[in-house]
Order: structure tokens, then sequence, then C-alpha cells
């Protein structure tokens, strides 16, 4: 299992279940086995799902943690595959299964492994402009997906309360509505701290979520 998915899965569950006030320690564990396990990358969903549907408490996770899960194989499993496995019909059925499965995060969690790559430090203009390449004409539904973010961006020079004072004023789309505070608060935090965390469990109407999530992004982007 990578070592950044491992980090930030065991350090937002635990902030999810401290908050929520859920005992998380075997759902931690059943998840990391399911991680850690040597199948293919569907049947690991299987399992996955499996492992959620015993914890209903929190399966409001469910579907970000899939995008670890998938992390998880682009980072580690898949140099188990032969070279160009991500070019293969089996990996083109396996993307047409769970394509409604996942959130946006797996872009931000992307795009923070080539900020290592490149050594540079997660903006949300550049994700927005140089990774999702918004402002280009080929790329109009990422535009439209992202279309919250880009028309918020000055939220990332502000605060966590201004953040999350702001969402209540704005009508956000789908894809951004559950994701637009963690992904923000990134942006203006991109390491974790307590001010952060006092901010988010202050002002959040879902702070259990917000704080998990924004916990598993700023996590995830500490360098191992």
């Amino acid at each position: 299992m990578d070592s950044k998915v491992q980090s930030a899965l065991v350090a937002s569950l635990d902030k999810f279940a401290a908050l929520s006030g859920n005992d998380s320690l075997t759902l931690q564990q059943d998840l990391l086995d399911v991680f850690n396990k040597d199948l293919g990358f569907l049947e690991k969903v299987e399992e996955f799902d499996g492992v959620f549907d015993e914890y209903p408490a929190f399966d409001e996770l469910r579907e970000v943690y899939f995008d670890l899960l998938m992390i998880n194989f682009f980072a580690s499993d898949i140099k188990k595959l032969e070279e160009d496995y991500l070019d293969t019909d089996e990996w083109a059925d396996i993307e047409e299964d769970t394509i409604d499965r996942g959130t946006e995060l797996l872009n931000l969690l992307l795009y923070i492994n080539e900020c290592h790559d490149e050594q540079i430090k997660p903006e949300l203009g550049d994700f927005l402009r140089e990774f999702l390449l918004v402002e280009e004409d080929e790329f109009q539904d990422e535009f439209h997906i992202y279309e919250d973010l880009i028309s918020n961006q000055q939220l990332a020079e502000s605060s966590i309360e201004d953040i999350i004072s702001h969402k209540g004023m704005i009508e956000l789309g789908e894809e951004m509505e559950e994701l637009f505070v963690p992904f923000m608060s990134f942006f203006n935090q991109p390491k974790a701290n307590e001010q952060a965390f006092k901010d988010l469990e202050q002002f959040s109407a879902n702070k259990e979520f917000d704080t998990a999530v924004y916990t598993l992004i700023a996590v995830f982007n500490e360098k191992n």
C-alpha cells in the first residue's frame, strides 16, 4: 500500500470518528487490509464496498475513499502489472464499470502528486489552468464541473470562516457541493494546522465530513 495513501486514510478517518463519536478502529483495519490485498481492481472494489456496507455510520466517506483506492492502484498495485496496463482493453472496461464511482477529489490528489514530482507548491490557479486546462476550448466539461472554484478563486486567499460563510450564499453544482469547503480550505491552508481544524469544526455545517476530507488532502500533500 502506498504510504501517502495510508497516512491520509488513517488521519482522515480518525478525524471523522472523533467528531462523529464513532469508533473507527475496526473499520480502519478492515480498509487497510483491503488496500493491501493482492487482488484485481474490481475485486478490491467489491471488498471495499463490503467493508463500508458493514459500517453505515461512515458511509459518507465511501466515495472519497474510493478515490484513495484508485490513487493507491496507480501508485502501488500497478507496479505488479505490465507497463502499458492503463492502455489495455481490460483497464478501459474497468473505467467503464466504475465511471459513476468516486468524486472530483481524484483529480486533486493526482495534481498533488504532480506537484511533488515537479517540486512546486499546490495553488488553486495552477490546478485549474495548468492541470485541468479549464481555459482550453477542448476542456469545457472541466470548466463546468469546476466553475464554482473558478468563480470563487479569491476565497483561497481569505479564511476558512469566509469560505464556509460564502458557501451558504451561493448555489453549488452537484460535483462541488460537498467538496467546495475542503477543496477551498486546502488551497487556503495547504499545511494542516490546529487553527484550520478549529475553524472547520466551529463554522462548518458538516464538520465531520469537511474536516475529514480536508485532513485527507492535507496529509496526502505532506512529503513522506
